[in-house]
């Protein structure tokens, strides 16, 4: 591991020899400054984890340092040192943005401690910053896995939703990725930085779910033994998604739709009133209209949710994003299995393509994460996918009319949608296409001579 880097700016050099040998025997990279202007330009031309400044010095006297410091490198971690411990000179520090300040003489532990404290610091917010940035990267539109004109048309409208306040609804089967497009429209949001708190109304227990959303008072129910924060506090200034949004109460619908008409609700137990801002996106499964109909959901708050309504097609209606899916999926868990698998035999392929996928893109990542881990070779077969996907179509996803097609007329045009979109896909390099399709270039060539496939 590399060593903390530490600047100590002292204008007294007795004390600044011995801060700098201490430090280097401690085993720290220390560089020593006699005043603020030397400090400055030392930290121009290198990177420090930690300044130590002392109050009073020449040219430029510690407060003066350290708001230049502020202003120009705003990262790093400054400790303010003085022979003038008042709490005056320290509260001056501390607005200034220093994180601490020692009295001098120095105790040289108490100084390693702060050492410590700020290095934890530094790691905790470079972490931090790291898994925003990892979490944006992987929900940004581009990490959606798609090419399908309904996909297309979805997208095209998350892009449009996303930088406004519209509260959003989003509407699919399960497992078909809900709650993977609400992610993409929060960290493609102006909220991006702030909470994003998820919520599914489905798995909390009816008793439990309005302490969940709204928070409770330490005795506002047995077994309430101290004060909760509800998801509504917790997701303030950020957003927050409710998936299953179906399954509220009549009581809790009326509290929700209190929160969002006024902006404000009470925890359970309290009278007291509470303001959030909150951006709220929910998703459903169920017909949301023919629950109004048979009393089970209001009207009004399904008008205040229904602001941008987002409709998911199901797998089975978008079979051009299988493919993709599938080759994500293999990467995906062969690099999670640490296996060397390279592709799918042209049989297994077939399989995953006309099946129907009720359980959607869950199914499928399912299906190919088991195919992978039970895989042998290099190639998946049909021997790794489950018996039932072998025993035929489990619906017509490829049929085009209502005219019954023969078998072998089914499988070329199953072999012609596929050579097609890997011509699409590689641009028409006829090498690439016939590689990712486990084939060679002559049997490729003559395909697209058979069928009048034109490029």
């Amino acid at each position: 591991m590399e060593k903390a880097k530490i600047l100590i700016a002292e204008d007294e050099k007795a004390q600044r020899e011995l801060l700098e040998g201490f430090l280097k025997k401690e085993g720290f990279s220390v560089e020593a400054a006699s005043n603020g202007r030397q400090a400055i330009e030392k930290i121009e031309r290198d990177f420090f984890d930690i300044a130590f400044l002392d109050y009073k010095m020449p040219e430029l006297d510690g407060l003066q340092t350290l708001r230049e410091i502020r202003k120009r490198f705003p990262d790093l971690p400054v400790v303010m040192m003085t022979a003038y411990g008042t709490v005056e000179i320290a509260v001056a520090s501390m607005k200034e943005g220093a994180l601490d300040y020692l009295t001098k003489p120095i105790d040289l532990e108490e100084l390693l401690l702060i050492i410590q404290k700020v290095l934890e610091r530094s790691t905790l917010i470079r972490e931090n910053k790291d898994l925003k940035a990892r979490l944006q990267e992987r929900y940004t539109f581009q990490n959606i896995i798609y090419g399908s004109p309904k996909m297309e048309e979805v997208m095209g409208l998350i892009a449009r939703v996303a930088p406004s306040q519209a509260t959003v609804l989003i509407r699919g089967e399960s497992g078909a990725g809900k709650e993977l497009i609400a992610n993409a429209i929060h960290y493609a949001s102006a909220r991006s930085e702030k909470p994003f708190v998820k919520m599914s109304c489905s798995a909390i227990p009816e008793t439990l779910l309005e302490s969940e959303l709204f928070g409770h008072e330490k005795g506002a129910f047995t077994g309430a033994i101290q004060k909760r924060i509800g998801r509504f506090e917790e997701a303030d200034s950020g957003t927050l998604f409710l998936d299953e949004i179906g399954e509220l109460s009549p009581s809790t619908q009326v509290k929700l739709l209190r929160i969002l008409q006024e902006r404000e609700f009470q925890r359970l137990g309290s009278n007291l009133n509470l303001r959030t801002d909150v951006r709220v996106i929910t998703a459903t499964h169920r017909n949301l209209e023919e629950a109004m109909r048979n009393g089970l959901f209001r009207e009004d708050l399904y008008y205040r949710l229904n602001v941008i309504s987002i409709h998911l097609p199901p797998l089975r209606e978008r079979k051009e994003d299988i493919p993709l899916l599938i080759d994500h999926f293999l990467k995906k868990y062969s690099e999670l299995n640490q296996k060397k698998i390279q592709d799918l035999s042209k049989e297994a392929r077939i399989l995953l393509l006309r099946h129907s996928y009720p359980g959607n893109v869950r199914e499928l990542e399912n299906l190919i994460e088991r195919a992978v881990v039970l895989c042998r070779g290099e190639v998946i077969t049909t021997q790794d996918l489950p018996f039932h996907l072998q025993e035929g179509p489990s619906e017509k996803v490829w049929e085009i009319s209502g005219k019954t097609k023969t078998l072998p007329d089914s499988l070329e045009e199953i072999e012609r949608d596929l050579i097609v979109k890997a011509l699409h896909q590689y641009q028409g390099v006829q090498t690439r296409a016939a590689e990712s399709l486990g084939i060679s270039e002559r049997v490729l060539r003559y395909k697209i001579k058979k069928y009048g496939i034109r490029q």
